[in-house]
């Protein structure tokens, strides 16, 4: 018991939330979700977080890091944190809500 429990937390330290924009949006013609996930996870621990928390088949896997900008308040610069992104393509006929919790 306390094994399924120890998985289930290790899931929800890979997947941090889901990454909603124009461009995401339009992936979901193509059944690909972009969330955003930890800095040091690999694709095949997203796949298997994903699979657990959706209960979906995932396809493939595709990771960007997106560099933070940089910007400027009151006049001093300052640098936005660089966050990983994960594409996750599903398989044919599988779906995610993004818009409801986990």
């Amino acid at each position: 018991m306390a094994k399924k429990q120890e998985v289930a937390v290790r899931h929800y330290d890979v997947i941090l939330a889901p990454h909603i924009t124009e461009k995401s949006t339009l992936l979901s013609e193509f059944d690909a979700v972009v969330f955003k996930v930890a800095n040091d996870a690999t694709k095949p621990q997203i796949k298997e977080a994903v699979e657990a928390l959706f209960d979906v088949k995932v396809k493939g896997v595709n990771t960007v890091v997106q560099k933070g900008k940089t910007k400027r308040w009151k006049g001093r610069p300052y640098k936005r944190s660089d966050f990983k992104k994960a594409i996750v393509t599903l398989a044919e006929g599988q779906s995610i809500d993004v818009t409801g919790g986990v």
